[in-house]
C-alpha cells in the first residue's frame, strides 16, 4: 500500500526531468518580414548547449556580418525590404552542436523579360522568357497576348502550337510555326505567389520567310555591279593601253628600214 505513493512521485520527478531535457535550447526570431526600411532582424538564444563562441548571418550560401551582437543575441540591418534583400536569412550560433534560426523576408514577385524583344521568321519556332528574382519563389505562372488592349488569356497546347513550361522562377512560351499575320505582337507573363503578383511584356516581331534571303541577295548583286564596272572599263581601254602583243607587229617595220639604209651605203660605195 505504501509503494503506491512512493512509484507515484518518481513517476512525476522522472517525467519533470524528461521534460527539461527535451526543451533544450531554444532560438527566437524575428518574424515574418514583407516590407519596411532600415529593418532590424534579430535572434536570441536561450539554454544553449554549449558556450557560444561566435554568432554570423547567412542569407543562401553567402556569409553576413552582423550588425550587433553579444553571447546570446545578435542582429541584422536590412535598409530596405524589395526583391533584392528578399530571402531566407539564418542566424547561426557557433555552439556544439551548432544552433540556427531561420527570418523569411517576402515580397511579392518581381517578374522581368529575359528580353524585351524577339524576333523570328515565318514558320520557324519562337520562344519567350521571364523569371523572378525574388523570394518567396512563383507559385502560378500564366501568358497572355494583347490584342487592341485586352489581355487574351494563352491556354497551353492550344491551337498545337502554344506549349508553356513552367517551374519555379521561370515560365516559356514556345510558339510553333510562326504566322506573320496572327502571332506578331506583344506578350504578357504573370507570375503569383502568396504576397501578390507582378508582370512583364515581351514583343515578338515575325519577319517574312524571304527576309532571310535579303542578305544573300544583297551580296549577289555587288558581283553584278562589280563584273560590269569592270567589263565597261575593259571596252573603253585606250589604244596605247593595248597588251604588248601589238608592239611585236611593229618590229618589222624598224628591220626594213635598216635594211633600206645599209642598200644606200653599199651603193655609194660601188661608185
Amino acid at each position: 500500500m505504501a509503494a503506491g505513493p512512493v512509484w507515484l512521485a518518481l513517476s512525476v520527478l522522472l517525467g519533470a526531468l524528461g521534460g527539461a531535457s527535451a526543451a533544450g535550447p531554444a532560438i527566437s526570431s524575428t518574424r515574418d518580414v514583407t516590407s519596411g526600411s532600415n529593418v532590424v532582424l534579430s535572434c536570441n538564444v536561450s539554454e544553449p548547449p554549449s558556450v557560444i563562441r561566435d554568432s554570423y548571418w547567412m542569407k543562401g550560401e553567402t556569409k553576413l556580418e552582423s550588425n550587433k551582437s553579444s553571447s546570446e543575441f545578435t542582429s541584422y540591418l536590412i535598409p530596405k525590404v524589395d526583391h533584392e534583400t528578399s530571402g531566407e536569412y539564418h542566424c547561426v550560433f557557433n555552439t556544439t552542436p551548432v544552433l540556427r534560426g531561420t527570418v523569411y523576408v517576402k515580397v511579392k514577385p518581381h517578374v522581368f523579360a529575359y528580353k524585351k524583344s524577339e524576333h523570328g521568321n515565318e514558320g520557324d519556332t519562337a520562344v519567350l522568357t521571364c523569371k523572378c528574382n525574388s523570394y518567396p519563389p512563383v507559385s502560378q505562372w500564366s501568358w497572355f497576348k494583347v490584342v487592341d488592349g485586352v489581355y487574351q488569356p494563352i491556354v497551353n497546347g492550344s491551337e498545337d502550337r502554344f506549349y508553356v513550361k513552367s517551374g519555379g522562377n521561370r515560365t516559356d512560351l514556345r510558339i510553333l510555326s510562326l504566322d506573320i499575320e496572327k502571332d506578331a505582337g506583344d506578350y504578357v507573363c504573370n507570375g503569383t505567389n502568396e504576397q501578390g503578383e507582378g508582370s512583364a511584356m515581351v514583343g515578338l516581331r515575325v519577319r517574312s520567310r524571304l527576309a532571310a534571303l535579303w542578305p544573300f541577295l544583297g551580296i549577289v548583286a555587288e558581283v553584278l555591279v562589280l563584273v560590269t564596272i569592270i567589263f565597261i572599263y575593259e571596252k573603253r581601254r585606250k589604244p596605247n593601253e593595248v597588251p604588248d602583243d601589238d608592239d611585236g607587229g611593229s618590229a618589222p617595220l624598224k628591220s626594213n628600214a635598216t635594211n633600206h639604209k645599209d642598200k644606200n651605203v653599199r651603193q655609194r660605195n660601188a661608185n
